[in-house]
Formats: C-alpha cells, structure tokens, sequence
C-alpha cells in the first residue's frame, strides 16, 4: 500500500488533473495538445539530451539489459501481430498496428516518473540506456513490418526513406543523438547553456503528464475490446513477466533490473495512436488501448514495484 500511496498515485493524479481540467472545461484540449507539443518537442529531448550527455556510456550500455528488453519487446509485438491477424481476424495492416500497440511502451511519460519515486534520480541511468534507443527500434520494426505487408515485399526499399523520416524527424531523437555527439566528442557545455536546458528539464516530466491527461480525454474505448484488452494483457502482464525472467537469466544487477520490468511494465504510448493515425489503421484499438491501459498501469505498475528487490 505504501508504494501504491507514495510511487504510483503522485504520478497519476497529475495524470488526472489534466485529464479532469479538459473534460471539465477548465483547460482547453487546443491547450493540452500546446503542452504536449511543448514537453515531447522541447522539454523531454532536453531531458534525454542531459541525461544522454553525462550518461557512463560503458557502464550502462549494457547488452544483456539491452537485449532482456528489446529481445522481449521484438517478441511482443509478433504475439500482439499474429493475435490480430489470427485471434481477432484483421487483416495484416491492422494487425501490425495492433502490434506496435504491444511494442511501444511509455517509457519516458510513465516508466521515468514512476522510477524516480521508486528508487530515486540514481536509479535512473538504465532507463536513459533503454529510451536511447526505443523510438528508432520501435519505429523502424513497426514501419518496416507495416510497409512489408502493404506492398508485399515488392518494393521493400521503399521502406528506408519512411523509417528515416519517422527517426531523425523525431525531435526525441535528436536530442538523444545530439546528447550521444557531446558524450562520445567529450564537448565541454558552457554552465550557462547547461543551466537554461535544466530549467527546461524540471518542467518536461510534470507537464507532459498533465498534457497527457488532457489529450487522454479524446480516446473514447468503444469497440473492438477482445483486441483492447489483448493489448492490454501483452503490454501490463506478458511483456513486464518476460522481461523479468530475462533479466534475472542474465543476472542483471538490481538498478537495472528495476528500470527493465518496470519500463516492459507500462502502457502503450501515445506513440501508438500516432503510428496507428500515420497509415489510417486499426485508431479506435490504438486509441483506447493507450487510455485503458494507462488507467490499469495504477494497479498492475503497484504489482510489479511489490515483485521486484
């Protein structure tokens, strides 16, 4: 109970203001989207261009962490694929959006927060080592895959330009790739410019939540719920169980054991109604799947925090 009081209900409740003050009028949804755009833009990329920067790249780079969580997540998202094309009957552009819904967990808006209450700002550098690096491989798997069954292998390369657009169009991404250029070039940052990005770094994590509350506001479940709660079961259940039984066959440290289960352990990401909107497919599973799920992340995330060391 403690950890539920103390960890995870802060995080939601911020959460649920956004959401509250949208749908009561008292914040605009033109707002919310502002406040999105702002954190996952602005704030955030500081966020991870910072941690990224002063990150002990050999200590925390670690390719058993890296492998128990992307090993697990490639895994996901077949099951979540084959479930839609088989289970739910869809057809297969459907059923990858369905899967990159498994794949893209909210490991920046949820898995940092929450990790942070846990354990502490310490206990964050294996959670920088795995968001580093999950928009490039989430995008590239989900539009690779996308692309393969729209055209049938045909026109394959095809494909490359979209998955460098989706990439290096990001802005998440280039702050991580900019924060990886002063790492490994060594780049002294003048105390002033380190100063200016850390007033925006203190407001990227509380903002976002409450914009991500806002906008949650708009992603009304209705149909498709054998898919939904598919979706559901693969991302708070399935995945986090997966990637603890890996971690623990590594014998991963603690630190990093926490940030594995708990980032495998969070709902889908807005990331996956973006995916889902981008090719016009499968929106009403994608969407409601990031707003259920998030809202049953309180309850399965207290579970997870009581597992682990």
């Amino acid at each position: 109970m403690t950890a539920l009081l103390d960890v995870i209900l802060p995080v939601f409740l911020v959460l649920g203001f956004g959401y509250l003050a949208v749908w009561r009028g008292l914040f605009s949804a033109d707002g919310a989207d502002a406040l999105m755009r702002f954190t996952q833009g602005f704030a955030i990329p500081c966020l991870l261009f910072r941690a990224i920067s002063s990150l002990d790249l050999g200590q925390h780079f670690d390719p058993p962490l890296l492998l128990s969580y992307y090993g697990v997540a490639f895994l996901c998202f077949c099951l979540g694929a084959l479930g839609g094309r088989f289970l739910f009957k869809r057809d297969w552009e459907d059923s990858i959006v369905i899967g990159f819904c498994c794949l893209f967990a909210n490991s920046v808006l949820l898995g940092l927060p929450i990790t942070e209450r846990a354990y502490g700002p310490d206990a964050l550098s294996a959670n920088y080592a795995l968001v580093a690096i999950n928009a490039p491989f989430c995008y590239g798997l989900g539009i690779t895959a996308m692309e393969v069954v729209r055209n049938r292998g045909s026109k394959l390369r095809l494909a490359v330009p979209k998955v460098a657009k989706a990439m290096f169009g990001n802005n998440l991404i280039i702050g991580i790739s900019l924060g990886f250029a002063v790492n490994l070039g060594g780049i002294p940052l003048p105390g002033v410019l380190t100063d200016a990005i850390d007033m925006m770094v203190r407001a990227a994590l509380p903002a976002a939540l409450f914009g991500l509350g806002g906008v949650l506001v708009r992603y009304r479940p209705e149909g498709d719920m054998r898919a939904i709660l598919y979706v559901c079961m693969i991302t708070l259940l399935v995945q986090p169980a997966l990637s603890y039984a890996a971690g623990l066959g590594f014998n991963l440290a603690t630190d990093a054991q926490r940030s594995l289960v708990i980032n495998a352990a969070m709902a889908p990401g807005v990331n996956a109604y973006v995916f889902a909107n981008m090719y016009g497919r499968a929106k009403r599973v994608a969407a409601s799947s990031v707003l259920i799920a998030t809202a049953l992340t309180v309850v399965t995330a207290w579970g997870w925090l009581a597992v682990l060391p």
